[in-house]
């Protein structure tokens, strides 16, 4: 019997609104407030959300633009060290001098420019969007692929189970990282272009003239129109990450089959397909709900280290920049630095929120504030 992917992503979703009930409301308030680190993963994750959503409005500078004459300036509070050879003459013969100078931080680029002169506080903004965009988009595509084939795997049992189930082991035999990188060599890099609604639409280029810098200085303007969203990545990571999807709803397939409710739909002849959309799946909803959270969190990651290996097909990405520091460890650190940073913050706090999610949908583990 045939299963639509996306029917069943709906479903999910339909189920996730129907088992969000007063009780589950309370429980989720109760946990957040005794649990600081809920908080601060909140907090964590909504100010990167911003950045990615506001970048044009956000970032201080166009993230694509160079300025060689600004090239590896430090992050305010630092500076370095530069030595300057220059010639002159003594008794008649020419001497080769080599001087230390110092070069400052700015207020113009807070966190310091890479290599070729261009702002990092903005690269690392707009790194935020393709971060987030293929950590969501990657994580509902694991979804719609691993779903599915989990309910039916853990439903029908017998055969058709072996056979999936087998499938997976084989996914799971080859790491994560390895299988990304020849699936992303099998089908070349491509990119999305996608517009920039903020700039398309002329309201961040009006937001931005409008505004004043200290010194009466003007607001940089000449924001990007568009952005590259690297489509094959996107789908090459929810190829990778659909079985841990799979595994899990089949868990819960496999115990939901065996409840009353279900025994009671079966004798009166319900479809199979009815039975699954609306006893099976709303009862496997909490564990693939908290599982969605970690997921998003593996997914920037492998996202951040196909980009660091140059098959991500994007240069605003986090782990392009960081690839691009390695030549300056020695003189430029903040160039790596500063996009590795970013991943950290936005991986923890991602996390954080998965672990909340966990203490208060879960009865059965005992969370940051004790047992339920």
């Amino acid at each position: 019997m045939p299963f639509d992917p996306l029917e069943l992503l709906s479903n999910f979703i339909a189920a996730l609104r129907s088992s969000v009930s007063p009780r589950t409301v309370r429980n989720l308030r109760r946990e957040f407030d005794r649990s600081v680190l809920a908080k601060l993963g909140l907090v964590l994750v909504a100010f990167v959300v911003v950045l990615a959503v506001f970048a044009p409005l956000i970032a201080p500078w166009n993230p694509m633009g160079q300025d060689l004459d600004s090239k590896q300036q430090p992050p305010l509070g630092f500076s370095r060290a530069e030595t300057q050879t220059g010639q002159e003459m003594v008794n008649d013969s020419l001497v080769i001098t080599n001087e230390t100078v110092f070069v400052n931080a700015t207020t113009a680029h807070p966190l310091g420019t890479d290599g070729l002169g261009r702002d990092m506080l903005s690269r690392v903004i707009y790194g935020a969007r393709t971060s987030l965009l293929v950590g969501l988009l990657g994580t509902l595509l694991a979804m719609a692929l691993g779903v599915p084939t989990g309910l039916v795997s853990g439903y029908y049992s017998g055969r058709v189970d072996d056979v999936l189930m087998r499938i997976a082991d084989v996914s799971l035999a080859f790491p994560s990282l390895v299988l990304a990188i020849a699936l992303v060599g099998l089908w070349g890099e491509a990119g999305v272009t996608v517009p920039d609604p903020f700039v398309v639409t002329g309201l961040a280029p009006a937001i931005r003239s409008a505004l004043s810098l200290p010194g009466g200085l003007s607001y940089p303007t000449g924001m990007p129109e568009q952005f590259t969203l690297p489509g094959t990545v996107i789908v090459v990571v929810g190829l990778v990450n659909w079985v841990w999807f799979a595994r899990v709803a089949r868990g819960e397939a496999l115990s939901v089959r065996e409840e009353e409710y279900v025994t009671a739909a079966e004798s009166i002849g319900a479809p199979d397909r009815f039975i699954i959309r609306k006893h099976v799946l709303p009862n496997s909803v909490t564990p693939i709900l908290v599982l969605a959270t970690i997921q998003v969190a593996a997914i920037i990651l492998l996202e951040s280290a196909l980009s660091f290996l140059g098959f991500s097909g994007t240069t605003l990405s986090w782990g392009f920049d960081i690839a691009q520091g390695r030549q300056y460890q020695t003189t430029s650190w903040w160039i790596a630095a500063m996009p590795g940073i970013a991943i950290v913050v936005t991986v923890i706090g991602i996390n954080l929120i998965g672990d909340w999610l966990r203490d208060a949908l879960d009865p059965d583990i005992e969370g940051e504030g004790g047992g339920v």
